[in-house]
């Protein structure tokens, strides 16, 4: 649809940066938004592509500032081409690659694979993460300069955190006039170091590791000082815990310059979907728990999540981002203890998050919100025309179904991973079509 012109008519915009949430059209002519409002009135041509979206929540296409290509080096688990197709099945129409690959993306070589291969096979944006320490060992610092000018647009060790706290506040040094965000996993390496799912009566009941709240909160709590110390931008990944959210709401009433996110399933599920009898992907039939369920950080009691939502709602909390970690089937087709943590999300997270809208727990603006324009205001400047349907913008645009039933079947995943505890779950709600760039990339409305 090069430089066509394609006119949305009559769906429910919603659009948090510009404030706009009414039955409205929308007008993109050459990629890019034209305009939005109640009646526009377009003359019918050749160049002129014509979507009715009565019913449908149009809004910007999400951004994920969290996920896993897998790419390069496994491969088998996912690939920036089929990623990126579940992406925009997802409505995720700009995708940032975690580093934990093989090898690491360490190097401004490595940071140009990831934008090469973006470029010729993903079917929306993607960014590389790079990696905050030279092969992803916590040692020794990267030339954060370089990766930058190369185009990284945040710093991460990913699932492995920076433990060591003057290599974290170095780290900060260095990234801090780049402005841009140090992505941590929070998680003490030296507490319950071979745990595998959250402390608790579900833990104590299968006999299994239990990993307490505190492994994340001691270091967000670090986090936080070194933030306050450095004035550079930390950013906490997948908040799991309610003592969590409130380190970090008190660190913003103190003015510390330090944000935020929460995964899908953290909001929607508890350490109880832990527990099974048994399907494909456990250990055996019959089994007591579900690999599917296993995740860091872990799923959490209902307090936790309760606090996470209040969190997102109230804005303490600054983003959703997917954390979407697919594996292969051996990976989760094993004893817990051995399974591998992750799970895949991607083509999920609308149709449970609409669940908690349903619920007003959390209201549909403030959704999309957590899923646009703030990711966009945590990666900074390189994501100013993305998260919006602001006039003038890039035509990223999704429409959502929030109505559709639909139960959760992993054969139908375009990811190459199948590992969720939703399958077989009836969700509410999900994306029937997605704009890149003012191109459709996946289109499910006449189906």
């Amino acid at each position: 649809m090069k430089n066509a012109k394609i006119l949305i008519k009559r769906g429910r915009v919603i659009d948090p940066l510009t404030g706009i949430d009414q039955i409205a059209d929308v007008l993109i002519i050459d990629n890019k938004i034209q305009s939005v409002d109640t009646n526009i009135d377009l003359s019918a041509g050749p160049d002129v592509m014509e979507i009715t979206a009565e019913g449908l929540v149009v809004c910007p296409g999400f951004v994920d500032l969290h996920a896993h290509l897998r790419e390069p080096g496994f491969e088998y688990k996912e690939t920036i081409a089929t990623g990126t197709k579940a992406a925009v099945k997802g409505g995720f129409t700009s995708v940032c690659a975690m580093p934990n690959t093989d090898p690491a993306i360490d190097t401004p070589s490595m940071i140009e694979f990831v934008k090469m291969k973006g470029k010729s096979d993903a079917s929306c944006r993607v960014y590389p993460i790079g990696a905050v320490t030279k092969g992803r060992k916590g040692k020794s610092i990267v030339d954060f300069l370089e990766m930058y000018s190369a185009g990284a647009v945040a710093f991460s060790d990913d699932g492995d955190p920076v433990y060591d706290s003057e290599i974290m506040r170095l780290a900060l040094e260095y990234a801090g006039p780049l402005n841009v965000p140090i992505m941590n996993h929070c998680q003490d390496l030296t507490i319950s170091p071979n745990g595998v799912m959250a402390e608790g009566e579900v833990s104590e009941l299968l006999g299994l590791k239990g990993i307490p709240d505190s492994v994340e909160e001691v270091m967000v709590a670090r986090d936080i000082a070194l933030c306050k110390a450095t004035g550079s931008k930390v950013h906490i990944s997948h908040v799991s815990s309610a003592g969590s959210v409130e380190l970090i709401r008190l660190a913003k009433s103190q003015g510390i310059n330090i944000t935020s996110e929460v995964c899908p399933h953290h909001l929607t599920l508890t350490d109880e979907a832990v527990l099974t009898d048994g399907g494909y992907f456990a250990a055996s039939p019959g089994n007591a728990y579900d690999t599917n369920a296993k995740m860091y950080p872990p799923l959490r009691g209902e307090s936790d999540v309760d606090a996470l939502i209040h969190g997102v709602q109230t804005g303490v909390i600054d983003c959703i981002a997917t954390d979407h970690a697919p594996h292969d089937v051996v990976s989760k087709h094993t004893t817990f203890d051995c399974a591998s943590f992750g799970i895949s999300v991607f083509e999920t997270a609308v149709g449970s998050l609409l669940g908690l809208v349903r619920a007003q727990t959390l209201s549909l603006p403030k959704m999309i919100e957590a899923l646009t324009i703030a990711p966009c205001r945590v990666l900074g400047d390189a994501f100013e025309e993305y998260g919006t349907l602001k006039e003038g913008t890039v035509a990223d645009v999704i429409l959502i179904d929030p109505d559709i039933d639909w139960v959760v079947d992993t054969k139908e995943f375009v990811s190459k991973g199948k590992n969720t505890p939703l399958e077989g779950r009836r969700l509410k709600g999900r994306v029937v079509l997605s704009l890149v760039d003012g191109q459709i990339m996946f289109d499910e409305l006449e189906k």
